[in-house]
């Protein structure tokens, strides 16, 4: 899976951290997700494209070998 949550927050000069505080993470969890560590709940997922103003489909691609 292609994660785009590092370019939507480049794009508003967001760090991690506001990012988690906006949807109430670690900004821990907000690296593992940027990184493919970790995959995010649905609802995580919903929250962050909220945050972005954007469809889930637009920060999360699935790859071939996905």
């Amino acid at each position: 899976m292609k994660v785009l949550i590092k370019v939507e927050r480049a794009k508003r000069d967001m760090t991690q951290q506001e990012l988690a505080n906006l949807i109430k993470v670690s900004r821990q969890t907000v690296n593992s997700i940027e990184c493919g560590r970790y995959s995010p709940s649905v609802q995580l997922a919903i929250k962050i494209s909220e945050v972005f103003k954007v469809s889930v489909n637009d920060i999360f691609k699935l790859d071939d070998s996905d």
